[in-house]
């Protein structure tokens, strides 16, 4: 039995606890005592405090009401403004989960509802927003996480086990060393693997998709890299050149568990979908199936921002907003119980954009920064947000007003919604003349999964929705779905056409760029980045043609579009931002290491801090390993 365990028996009467559990790094107390169910807040709260880990108590089956009698009582007492979608009991955790599309009446009720909820069925009550519009990876989502309940209490169960099998061991080898797998002087296949004499955790993995050999996925085949031995998997966001290889270290045998933020786990799930089905219509076998889609889910922990979590008996993780995307994070982690402090930024946007707010900078300790260098060379000072937009608005009125198309690649999340959001404004404000904006690929369900995440956007956009407002709903916006949908498109008239993959490397915007591509006059504008390979990188940098397959015939396509490349709406900070987030850091770091750039851009940066900081850099390759403590 833990220790941690035994110290909490020694706390708490015996013929108060049915039964103990842990919830990954929470632990839970089970009881069949009304009295303690409903009143031992203090008890807990005393041994909260003093050992700094949450613990929670919760009813045991024979205390709970019977399902049918709780439903009715639970109805009674929810306001009809909620708009209840449903109530799903989970009978082997005493959880009753409140799917509603707006939470609001509950929020501002100072929690009496849910405790009252609690008082009258001893059913632990969860308030779950549903997207406001309809959204299928959503719904299967929660399809695979009601199903294996069984399996996720006892996974979870196992999980706690092993966090705290030596939570009160003393260690007697104090070191720990980083080894980038993937990402290191290239943009793609982020993949960090942080080792420590109790643990070994990476630190995302993704793929690099505008690679089609060396490059393309994280180097696994390496001594240290061994599945068996990894504890657990820290991801960061849910682009696929962080997240894309995830489901498949489930494939190949992978069991522990996934920590991210909750619309990362959505968003993660829906790319890798798209990713499959990408891959069938390019003719190749996908690297990892649905099923191993459903492992990672099964397998997912979820973290609020500034949710402090043990990942491992002497690794502690918490998220803070990275601004990159809905739910992207930079990830702190306490190394050793306070032994060494390491934040990895990931890719971050130091910067308020119309999505999300602008990263912290004041952390209670670190000693090592790893950050993104994607946009650190001296030549990489993005214009001004407000002039970035005036670029982005002109271009496209411009195009509508020669009665031609507008094609905008973007990534499915963050510059889909950001853009979505500029072009509305633009039109209700009458800049630019009100055409259909078509939205294509997965930008439809990522963006109804933003409406269910408000906590994870900005000040102004959480106000509205939770006010009821469906900021990203607009009768300009119109779904596309299939391929017929799609010609009609193609055959209609002025339009803006917003459409995944942002690189065109497969996917609906390539095919609109396939038929676009040959007439003057038409405009394809790039809003993100656009990896050396790329189809995307070769036309911004002046590609005049390519050759691609049109009803199953290989031609030679010409390109006499207008191509428009506005770096200001990235997601990624451009140098003056990377080098400000680093004088702003308190505490200052000891060692900075770069990486998620091109190789000049980083050594051009990290001389730049050297010189300006007079603090330690490094600009790590692949396979490179780095001695934190």
């Amino acid at each position: 039995m833990s220790d941690i365990i035994k110290f909490l028996l020694s706390k708490i009467p015996k013929k108060f606890i049915s039964s103990l559990y842990f919830e990954a790094s929470d632990i839970i107390i089970y009881t069949s005592d009304k009295e303690f169910f409903l009143e031992g807040g203090e008890k807990i709260k005393e041994i909260v405090n003093e050992i700094k880990k949450r613990v929670e108590v919760r009813a045991s089956k024979e205390l709970l009401l019977e399902k049918e009698k709780a439903e009715k009582i639970i109805k009674s007492i929810l306001p009809k403004e909620i708009d209840l979608v449903y109530l799903y009991f989970d009978e082997y955790r005493s959880i009753v989960t409140i799917a509603c599309k707006n939470p609001s009446p509950i929020i501002k009720n100072n929690a009496e509802i849910l405790k009252k909820i609690k008082r009258e069925t001893f059913w632990k009550p969860e308030v779950r927003r549903v997207p406001i519009k309809e959204s299928k990876i959503s719904e299967g989502i929660v399809n695979v996480l009601h199903k294996s309940s069984l399996f996720r209490k006892r996974f979870l169960n196992e999980v706690g086990k092993k966090i705290y099998r030596e939570w009160t061991k003393e260690k007697k080898e104090n070191w720990a060393r980083i080894t980038f797998l993937g990402g290191a002087r290239e943009v793609g296949r982020s993949c960090l693997l942080l080792h420590t004499p109790e643990s070994k955790v990476l630190l995302d993995c993704g793929i690099n998709v505008a690679e089609e050999n060396n490059g393309k996925f994280p180097v696994l085949n390496v001594p240290e890299f061994n599945i068996k031995e990894i504890d657990a998997i820290v991801l960061t966001h849910s682009h696929l050149d962080h997240s894309g290889m995830i489901p498949y270290l489930y494939k190949i045998g992978y069991k522990g568990p996934v920590y991210m933020t909750p619309p990362v786990r959505d968003i993660t799930a829906l790319l890798a979908l798209d990713f499959i089905s990408v891959t069938y219509k390019q003719a190749t076998q996908p690297l990892f199936s649905v099923s191993d889609i459903k492992k990672m889910i099964k397998h997912s922990i979820v973290l609020n921002y500034r949710e402090v979590c043990d990942i491992t008996s002497d690794l502690r993780i918490t998220f803070f907003n990275a601004g990159h995307a809905l739910g992207s994070s930079m990830v702190h982690i306490n190394i050793g119980n306070g032994l060494h402090n390491l934040l990895y930024t990931s890719d971050f946007k130091y910067g308020k954009t119309r999505l999300t707010d602008s990263p912290p900078t004041n952390f209670k300790r670190m000693e090592t920064l790893i950050m993104e260098g994607t946009y650190g060379g001296k030549e990489n000072k993005q214009p001004s947000r407000k002039e970035s937009e005036e670029m982005l608005i002109n271009a496209v009125k411009k195009t509508i007003e020669k009665k031609k198309k507008v094609l905008l690649p973007v990534l499915g999340v963050g510059r889909s919604q950001d853009v979505m959001l500029i072009i509305k404004e633009a039109m209700e404000n009458k800049i630019i003349q009100e055409v259909p904006v078509y939205l294509d690929g997965m930008v439809w369900d990522i963006t109804a999964i933003h409406s269910a995440y408000p906590e994870f956007l900005n000040y102004n956009l959480r106000k509205e929705i939770y006010n009821g407002v469906d900021v990203f709903s607009s009768e300009i916006f119109r779904r596309v779905g299939s391929p017929m949908e799609r010609k009609e498109v193609l055959e209609g008239g002025p339009c803006i056409i917003i459409a995944t993959s942002g690189m065109l490397v497969g996917g609906a915007s390539l095919e609109y760029f396939k038929e676009l591509a040959p007439e003057k006059d038409n405009t394809v504008i790039f809003t993100s980045y656009q990896a050396k390979g790329s189809l995307g990188y070769k036309v911004k940098e002046g590609l005049k043609e390519f050759k691609a397959f049109i009803d199953g015939e290989e031609k030679v396509i010409p390109i006499n579009l207008d191509v428009v490349s506005i770096e200001g709406l990235s997601g990624h900070s451009d140098r003056n931002q990377l080098i400000s987030f680093v004088s702003n850091l308190k505490p200052f770091p000891k060692r900075i290491i770069l990486n998620h750039g091109e190789p000049n851009r980083l050594r051009d940066l990290a001389s730049s801090l050297n010189k300006l900081f007079k603090v330690e850099t490094n600009v790590p390759r692949v396979l490179d390993a780095i001695r934190i403590v």
